[in-house]
């Protein structure tokens, strides 16, 4: 068991967390220390159990069930709890042997007892607590071969009502509920173990359905519900393994499931079935899963399930015919068709479908970009560069970015004719800029930024306008005499603003203003203007703090 030290408690509570907590100490009460864990109950506004966990090299983690624990949180009752078991005499190594000597004892005792003595004693503890009462009933009713007594309990483990308020089990509430149905998933695991695994597979299935309609009215942030959705899962698929059941009757099951809203719940694979299926079985689940695609071939659950099956049957036609139900317009099932026909070797027809994309695609600016790139890629590598370069050219054309210009750009150099192509796209984009002011030349200075064209990008701001990014990479990369007006330009707007952000972006700038002005040999304007600056900003302390620690004083 790893050391615990008030350092780590501090670190992982935090300041405020671990103050307060200092004030709970006197308010723990029934430490129990055993191989791992620390545990014990913490009286605050409520009485609270709270458990430490020391992970050896790993740093501790905790639970309490306050609300603030209940969020995740290292609370104060958390570091209360650590700070008694540092305080306390003997080190943890010795509580955990001594807690060790005590479950020896208990297990010594409890053997010893009679069977009288033994029932007794089990009869007292169900007097004293419900819980255990009814988990005892439920095992009894189990050994008993009592199916409808099962079916019931697990029908009242599942049961929201004692947690919910309003029909909904709060997040406050919803660890105590998904603790309540975990006990479902022991019993029906108590069949399969005590041979009656035909049974628990039925009410395996059945918890299943009774799980999925209560899982909407409970805040399962945490994920419990999930994870008990998934031990049902695997205990149906214990309980198949042992029962042998039908395969025609499992397939139909496992589709009807997969189609189900209950299959997020379990996540359900009937691929992981296959060992229990058979030839005959595995053909039935082909055969119900296209019966269900075929009645609703545009449903999302339906397709994925056929396209899973075909691909695991490697029917490459199957998946193809899925797909192509229900093309997208902006062509990205096409893409998925071409890549499909790819890996498969059938290069042609993957062509034939991507070029089918770009045809049935009604306005190339919405087409899915991933279908150009497949399409304009496949060009190159086969040394079609006038295709790759007409595909290019249509696309820049519906679709004026920064991104398709590049592009552009790049299939027009290896076709050897960018000049000729630049003079057009930049046409074009000046007529953009013409109609739409600011907003449209924007791309327009992004482009000639990139194109190292800066002596246009200039002439293009000045213009029709650039945004503040824009004029900022300009100043950034041109003369002082021509950066400094834009700096200045930029640092009064942020004089107007406040906030930490804004300083910093202010301060980028000031030292800006302060090299151009270096470079121009007039340092004495630049202490004027820093002087100014200082007077009429003086009320923002962080701003002064900040100009401070980077020299700009001012004269």
């Amino acid at each position: 068991m790893g050391s615990l030290t008030e350092a780590k408690l501090r670190a992982l509570a935090g300041e405020r967390s671990f103050e307060r907590g200092l004030a709970y100490v006197d308010a723990v009460s029934g430490v129990e220390v055993d191989d791992g864990w620390i545990r014990a109950s913490v009286r605050g506004t409520e009485r609270y159990e709270v458990e430490l966990r020391l992970g050896g090299r790993r740093k501790p983690t905790g639970v309490c069930d306050c609300p603030y624990g209940q969020e995740g949180n290292f609370c104060k009752h958390l570091v209360a709890l650590g700070l008694t078991v540092i305080g306390q005499e003997t080190d943890l190594s010795q509580q955990r042997a001594s807690g060790r000597g005590r479950a020896r004892g208990l297990d010594a005792w409890l053997t010893a007892l009679s069977r009288e003595d033994l029932v007794a004693l089990v009869r007292e503890e169900m007097a004293e607590d419900r819980q255990l009462r009814r988990r005892l009933e439920l095992r009894a009713a189990s050994a008993r071969g009592d199916l409808a007594e099962v079916r019931s309990r697990i029908r009242e483990l599942l049961d929201i009502g004692r947690f919910a308020q309003y029909g909904y089990v709060e997040y406050a509430d919803a660890r105590a509920y998904a603790d309540q149905a975990g006990q479902a998933v022991i019993v029906i695991r108590s069949l399969t173990t005590s041979g009656r695994a035909a049974d628990a597979m039925a009410l395996a299935r059945e918890a299943i359905g009774f799980l999925a309609a209560v899982v909407e009215n409970v805040d399962d942030s945490d994920g419990w519900l999930g994870r008990i959705g998934g031990d049902l899962a695997d205990a149906h698929h214990d309980a198949c393994r042992a029962a042998r059941p039908d395969p025609e009757e499992l397939a139909h099951w496992l589709v009807t499931h997969a189609l189900d809203d209950a299959a997020d719940l379990t996540d359900i694979d009937p691929l992981d079935y296959e060992g229990l299926l058979d030839e005959q079985g595995t053909a039935a689940l082909r055969r119900y899963a296209m019966e269900a695609w075929k009645a609703n071939r545009t449903g999302w659950a339906e397709k994925h399930l056929m396209q899973r099956l075909a691909k695991s049957g490697r029917d490459i036609d199957t998946v193809i015919a899925v797909h192509a139900a229900d093309l997208a317009p902006n062509g990205h099932t096409h893409l998925l068709i071409a890549r499909e026909l790819d890996t498969a070797g059938r290069t042609a027809e993957a062509l034939e479908w991507a070029e089918r994309g770009i045809r049935e695609t009604a306005d190339l600016a919405t087409v899915d970009t991933g279908l150009v790139d497949h399409l304009a890629d496949r060009y190159t590598r086969t040394h079609r560069l006038d295709d790759a370069l007409t595909l290019r050219r249509e696309h820049f054309t519906a679709r004026r970015t920064l991104l398709t210009y590049q592009q552009l750009r790049a299939a027009a150099r290896a076709a050897a004719c960018w000049p000729t192509d630049r003079d057009r796209a930049l046409t074009l984009l000046r007529a953009d800029a013409e109609r739409a002011g600011a907003h449209g030349a924007s791309v327009l200075v992004d482009i000639l930024l990139d194109d190292q064209d800066l002596d246009a990008a200039w002439q293009t701001a000045g213009e029709f306008g650039a945004y503040d990014g824009q004029w900022l990479t300009l100043a950034d990369q041109s003369r002082p005499t021509d950066a400094l007006p834009v700096y200045l330009r930029l640092a009064a707007r942020l004089t107007r603003e406040t906030g930490n952000r804004a300083y910093e972006q202010l301060v980028s700038l000031l030292l800006s203003i302060r090299d151009c002005h270096h470079r121009l040999g007039t340092p004495d304007d630049f202490a004027a203007y820093i002087t100014d600056l200082r007077t009429t900003q003086k009320r923002k302390r962080n701003l002064m703090r900040l100009m401070d620690d980077h020299g700009l004083s001012g004269s």
